[in-house]
């Protein structure tokens, strides 16, 4: 008798489902604009690679403001 496995191929989108983070977008006091948080579940299983996420998230922010401003991803402003 064979054995039926049935599986989805191709990208599966689990792995940023399985996380305990949340996202949410509020709206700054100071400015008016929107801005999106993220908070962690301290007793998650995961809180590595829930850090890892929230971590690159804010590093790729960081590097598209940081286009905007200087014209080069990894080359911080210069303060005044």
């Amino acid at each position: 008798m064979a054995k039926v496995v049935v599986k989805k191929f191709g990208n599966s989108r689990i792995d940023a489902r399985d996380t305990a983070v949340t996202q949410k977008r509020v709206r700054d006091g100071d400015s008016g604009q929107f801005t999106t948080v993220r908070t962690i579940d301290a007793q998650s299983k995961t809180l590595g690679k829930d850090l890892s996420y929230v971590f690159s998230k804010n590093v790729d922010k960081a590097r598209r403001d940081n286009k905007a401003v200087t014209g080069v991803r990894d080359r911080a402003p210069v303060q005044d």
